[in-house]
C-alpha cells in the first residue's frame, strides 16, 4: 500500500533535514539539508566520530576554520554518496553580516568539495537571509557557486533573493508557528490555526505563490515542521525539508494526500507586484516583528552552536 511519503514525492522534491546517514538510507529523499546544530549533534555521536578524528589526522596544522569547513564537506561527501541530489553545506553563521567574508568561506568550501571530485552542481552553499548574506549570494551565484538561503521568515526577504537570482530559498514554517502561539499565550486555538491556517504554512504559500504568479525561478523550500499537518498543507511547494521524526510519521500513514499547492492556482491569484532594494527590505523587515527577532535568534543559535564545534574540534586536536 502507499503511504504518505511516497503520495509527497509524487508532488515535491523530499529532503531529508538531517546529518543522519542511516536516515536518508531509510527514506530515500532527492537532496539533504544540514546545519551547524546538525553537525554538532551528529559529531557527537560514535558512528560519526571518525569523519572528524579523519580530518583532524589528515589536517593537523591546519587553522580550525579549515578544519571545520574539511569537517562539513566530509559530512557533505558521505551524503552525496546516498542521496541522488544536492546536500546544502552552510557557512559559519558567524558572517552573517560580512558579504565578503561569505564569499570567501563559500568559495573555500566549493573548492574542498572539488578536490574530492565533487561537482558544484551537487552543492548548494546555505547563507542568512540578511541583505549581506543575500548580497554574497548574488557574487556566488555569478559564479556558478548555487545558494541556498536560509532562516527566511518573510515575501520581503524572499523577494530580495530573488533578485539576487538565488538558486533556492529556505522559508521556515515552524519557527514562525512558535512565534505566533508563543504571542498569543493561553488565547492560542491550535484547531483554528492548524493547517492552511497555520501562519507558517501561510507565509510559505505566499511565498510560493508570489514566486509562481511572476515565474520567478528561484526553487521554494518549505523547512522547520513542527507536525505533519504542515507538510501536507505545503504539498506541491517545489521542495520540503524534512526531519527524520516526520518523514517517519509520513511513511507511516496511508490517507491520501492531495496537492495543496500548484503553479495554476498561484497564476489565476497573482498578487501585487512589489519592488524591493535594501531601503523596503531593512524598513519592512524592521516592521515585521516575528521575522525580525526569528532571524536573529536563529543566527544567535547557530552562532551558539558554531562555538561549541569549534570547542570541540579544538578539544579533540
Amino acid at each position: 500500500m502507499s503511504h504518505q511519503l511516497d503520495a509527497l514525492r509524487a508532488l515535491t522534491t523530499v529532503v531529508a533535514d538531517t546529518g543522519d546517514f542511516e536516515t536518508m538510507r531509510a527514506y530515500r529523499p532527492t537532496d539533504a539539508t544540514t546545519n551547524p546544530s546538525l553537525i554538532l549533534k551528529a559529531v557527537q555521536q560514535d558512528a560519526y566520530r571518525p569523519l572528524l578524528d579523519q580530518v583532524l589526522r589528515d589536517h593537523p596544522s591546519a587553522s580550525q576554520a579549515e578544519q571545520i569547513d574539511r569537517l562539513l564537506v566530509a559530512f557533505g561527501r558521505e551524503i552525496l554518496a546516498i542521496v541522488p541530489g544536492r546536500v546544502s553545506t552552510e557557512v559559519d553563521a558567524r558572517l552573517s553580516f560580512d558579504t565578503q567574508a561569505s564569499i570567501e568561506r563559500a568559495r573555500q568550501i566549493i573548492t574542498l568539495y572539488a578536490s574530492h571530485g565533487i561537482d558544484r552542481e551537487r552543492v548548494l552553499i546555505k547563507l542568512a537571509a540578511t541583505w549581506e548574506g543575500i548580497q554574497a549570494a548574488r557574487v556566488l551565484e555569478t559564479e556558478g557557486i548555487h545558494c541556498n538561503l536560509t532562516l527566511l521568515f518573510s515575501l520581503t526577504q524572499a523577494i530580495a533573493c530573488a533578485q539576487a537570482r538565488v538558486t533556492l530559498i529556505s522559508p521556515f514554517v515552524g519557527r514562525i508557528y512558535d512565534w505566533y502561539k508563543k504571542a498569543a499565550g493561553p488565547d492560542w486555538d491550535e484547531a483554528a490555526n492548524a493547517g492552511a491556517r497555520d501562519p507558517g504554512v501561510q507565509s510559505v504559500a505566499r511565498i510560493y505563490g508570489y514566486f509562481k504568479a511572476y515565474d520567478i525561478p528561484t526553487q521554494v523550500m518549505g523547512a522547520s515542521f513542527r507536525n505533519i499537518g504542515q507538510i501536507r498543507a505545503l504539498a506541491g511547494c517545489d521542495l520540503l525539508t524534512i526531519s527524520p521524526a516526520l518523514l517517519g510519521e509520513l511513511a507511516a500513514s496511508s490517507d491520501p494526500l492531495p496537492a495543496a499547492l500548484s503553479v495554476a492556482d498561484a497564476k489565476a491569484n497573482a498578487p501585487e507586484w512589489l519592488a524591493s532594494n535594501e531601503v523596503a527590505f531593512r524598513t519592512h523587515l524592521n516592521q515585521d516583528a516575528m521575522a525580525t527577532e526569528k532571524l536573529a535568534e536563529g543566527i544567535r543559535i547557530f552562532t551558539a552552536d558554531a562555538v561549541k564545534l569549534d570547542a570541540l574540534v579544538g578539544k579533540s586536536a
